[in-house]
């Protein structure tokens, strides 16, 4: 079939008007269906791969951010949300409907290699299914869970079975087969390397690894399904801290007030979108730091300097977060059209307290370059292990440190602006090394520039007119975006790219309300990462993609 469009290639990126989608997708488009950030059409269940091989081979749509699934009463429905990872901003979305009598709908995994979770979590959670799915079986729930939560039948009141497998004797024999030479290794879900309730299911070949399962779901909470509970206006806000709960609680924030101001038209005020900005990068800086304390724990076990050097500056980002918000965790500080209040007083203390720090950082990351990156051990255990290359990173959809250090240069902040960020002098860090060391360095460079984004919001907000400094738009009390509105809108966490999808059904609560977790993705590339090397390289590149699982379980 002649498109009118070229192939692309790597250092290409293809501009592609609506007028050349129709003209692509051609007679395999059943109808439109316009979300506010992308055009969208709608395709039969059975034409998926066709359609989607075409956008990324020919139209340059080479990134599946996200799958969302959800169920209407009449219809299920299936949407991928695409991008270009050379464009942030060209966006398109294929939704995929299926009858509530057989929702059965042609596999994305294909064509994508990330659609394999997110395609699992829609049949965990909602009931579709994906025909030529590899490995369709539950990502969250245990396999016994009776139906499927986010679908609208679902009884919550009905017993859950556990098999008896639960309570078999762990005391029992090992089973040898005398046939095989391999061997089944569980690490976690009660390791302090797993980085929180991770349980990765290790298949061994004498000591080499030829085989890597995650299973996750330990810490989900179903925290969609509490957002559709909660209003827009107040409600939904507090929960997004507890997703990445370690660090990274105002980019979550962000995320969700990114996706509800845009669906509602809400213009944020100036003023207070530097305060988000300097906020969320010394949220960025707190995440970095703990991301290097762990990784060297993990690595070489080093407590006593590195993991303690690492949260003491992190205790100070926590400090001035605290003087901020109010909280050291759970913020709470973002508001619908703006944030909770302005600086605390009296402004100059606190504007001395975020200089000193900003002073010292310099200093402090010389001395984790020659305690840690420029350690031999720390170099043996890291250069050329947990290798990613750049076309397999965008397979899993993998974004922020873990994309970049694999030389894909992509950041929603400079891709898909927002904030006061296209108004300030940073730069996107990359790193061409594809490895667990060049993961380290990205975030270690990354703490430099939040510090110069940083320093240059403080001046700004030093000189801002006292008259002038408006900390929220006039939001109305109640939020009721028009019904059938939806909106995929993200943005870059200290993980990468944090994206929330929501649909108004004309009420004060959402939908639909799905979030795009970069933790979920990333960790899915873990057994490219890992098969063919050794469990102490396992670990380090577990390390290396810096997961929380409260956000990839959510």
């Amino acid at each position: 079939m002649s498109t009118g469009l070229e192939e692309t290639s790597d250092a290409e990126t293809v501009d592609v008007t609506e007028a050349e989608l129709e003209a692509l997708i051609g007679d395999r488009a059943l109808a439109r269906d316009e979300h506010e950030n992308a055009p969208g059409f709608v395709v039969n269940p059975d034409e998926v791969q066709s359609v989607l091989g075409d956008l990324k081979d020919e139209a340059g749509y080479d990134h599946l951010s996200c799958v969302t699934a959800q169920q209407y009463e009449d219809r299920y429905e299936s949407i991928y949300h695409l991008k270009k990872y050379d464009d942030a901003s060209d966006e398109v979305s294929i939704v995929v409907p299926t009858t509530r009598d057989d929702p059965v709908s042609e596999s994305a995994e294909p064509v994508f290699r990330t659609a394999d979770w997110h395609e699992r979590e829609a049949y965990d959670l909602v009931g579709i299914e994906y025909a030529d799915h590899p490995d369709l079986r539950r990502i969250l729930l245990p396999e016994t869970w009776q139906g499927h939560p986010l679908s609208d039948d679902y009884d919550q009141d009905k017993p859950q079975l556990v098999t008896l497998a639960e309570h078999e004797n762990p005391l029992a024999d090992d089973h040898h087969d005398a046939e095989s030479d391999t061997m089944f290794l569980n690490v976690g879900p009660h390791h302090p390397a797993t980085h929180g309730v991770l349980h990765v299911k290790t298949v061994l070949d004498g000591e080499t690894i030829v085989d890597v399962d995650p299973d996750i779901g330990y810490l989900h909470r179903c925290e969609e399904q509490m957002c559709q509970q909660g209003t827009y206006r107040h409600q939904i806000m507090p929960y997004p801290d507890r997703w990445d709960y370690v660090s990274s609680g105002l980019l979550n924030e962000w995320a969700y007030a990114r996706a509800i101001e845009d669906l509602a038209d809400i213009e944020v005020p100036e003023y207070a979108q530097v305060i988000r900005t300097m906020g969320a990068e010394l949220c960025r800086i707190a995440s970095h730091m703990l991301a290097l304390g762990t990784f060297a724990l993990d690595v070489y076990g080093e407590f006593t300097a590195i993991f303690q050097y690492t949260f003491r500056d992190r205790e100070v980002v926590q400090d001035i977060l605290e003087d901020l918000t109010g909280q050291r965790m759970m913020f709470n500080y973002f508001r619908v059209g703006g944030v909770a209040w302005d600086l605390p007083e009296p402004r100059e203390e606190f504007f001395e307290q975020t200089r000193d720090f900003l002073d010292e950082l310099p200093a402090k990351v010389a001395e984790y370059n020659d305690m840690v990156t420029s350690n031999e051990i720390f170099q043996t255990r890291c250069i050329d292990t947990g290798v990613l290359e750049p076309d397999v990173a965008k397979d899993y959809g993998c974004t922020g440190p873990v994309a970049r250090g694999s030389g894909v240069d992509y950041d929603l902040r400079r891709d898909d602006p927002y904030g006061y960020y296209e108004h300030l002098d940073w730069d996107v860090v990359t790193r061409d090394g594809c490895d667990n060391y060049a993961r380290v360095l990205c975030r270690m460079e990354e703490v430099e520039e939040s510090a110069k984004i940083i320093e240059q919001c403080l001046d700004l907000l030093e000189e801002w007119p006292e008259d002038d400094r408006e900390v929220q738009a006039n939001v109305p009390r109640t939020l009721k975006p028009d019904a059938g509105s939806e909106i995929y809108r993200a943005v870059e966490a200290a993980k990468g790219e944090l994206g929330i999808y929501i649909r108004s059904d004309g009420t004060d609560k959402p939908g639909r309300f799905k979030i795009r977790s970069p933790c979920f993705s990333n960790l899915q590339a873990l057994p490219e990462m890992t098969e063919g090397e050794y469990i102490p390289d396992l670990v380090a590149s577990l390390g290396s993609l810096d997961i929380v699982l409260g956000e990839v379980d959510r």
